[in-house]
């Protein structure tokens, strides 16, 4: 229904349905829709890389594998900037990439539709330096697949819980606050208008090991600190962005 007003829109905005446009008028483009014109395009075996210019301004973006036309104007939703992104499969450094749904040369009908749209699984984190090209089936929203287990013993803060046990009772600490002392094992800032910070604390359930928290506040590598914070399960940021577990809005207690 969507697209046929947007169909109905182009025809009173051009008066005439007997004029053949190529373009499309951006004012008539859903919120979230972004209108681009390929400049480079770049392949690896799981994604589609392309230099692109969205009203003047270029930019990279990626998403999964498109037959991209030099000069075409192509479209897509959501998107995921990660800053100094390193692809190992074509030995090059972005400074800022935007991972994307899919790349379409018709719009999505919507910011949260994947009409028109290529099928996705990005292996991309807002925490890692690199997607996860090698391998697409290890992808679970976070870097967890690509994180090592750090050997150290950090005790719980007086109130606090551990790691293992937040994992192992998720659902009993959905939606409620609790406090988590851990050791900083990655840092990326200013991702999605927030800090990403993993901790280990030495515990571990089924394997599981690794806790992601979102924060204003920093936090080095090597340090071991108690955040507070709400914890959230099965978050789902888009693009297929999902966490099983997240503390997120915390605040450093020391």
């Amino acid at each position: 229904m969507k697209k046929l007003f947007f169909v109905i829109g182009l025809l009173l905005v051009f008066g005439s349905c007997g004029e053949n446009k190529t373009t499309t008028n951006a004012a008539a483009l859903d919120p979230g829709v972004h209108k681009v014109i390929a400049l480079e395009s770049l392949n690896t075996l799981d994604y589609t890389y392309v230099k692109v210019n969205e009203n003047g301004v270029e930019k990279w973006i990626a998403g999964p594998l498109a037959e991209i036309k030099i000069g075409g104007e192509y479209y897509y939703g959501n998107e995921m900037p990660i800053a100094n992104f390193v692809s190992k499969k074509l030995n090059k450094t972005f400074a800022m990439i935007y991972f994307v749904e899919g790349i379409s040369t018709e719009p999505p009908v919507s910011k949260n539709s994947n009409s028109g749209n290529q099928n996705m699984n990005p292996q991309a984190t807002p925490q890692g330096q690199q997607m996860v090209e090698e391998n697409p089936s290890t992808h679970e929203g976070s870097v967890a697949a690509k994180t090592e287990k750090e050997a150290i013993d950090v005790k719980p803060a007086k109130g606090g819980i551990t790691i293992a046990e937040l994992i192992a009772n998720k659902e009993k600490y959905n939606g409620k606050k609790v406090t988590i002392k851990g050791k900083v094992t990655k840092f990326n800032a200013e991702v999605m208008d927030r800090n990403w910070i993993h901790v280990q604390d030495g515990t571990e359930t089924n394997g599981k090991f690794d806790l992601t928290i979102t924060s204003k506040e920093t936090a080095n590598v090597g340090d071991v600190v108690t955040f507070e914070g709400k914890i959230a399960i099965n978050k789902d940021f888009g693009a297929g962005y999902v966490y099983e577990i997240l503390l997120e809005q915390a605040v450093k207690l020391n």
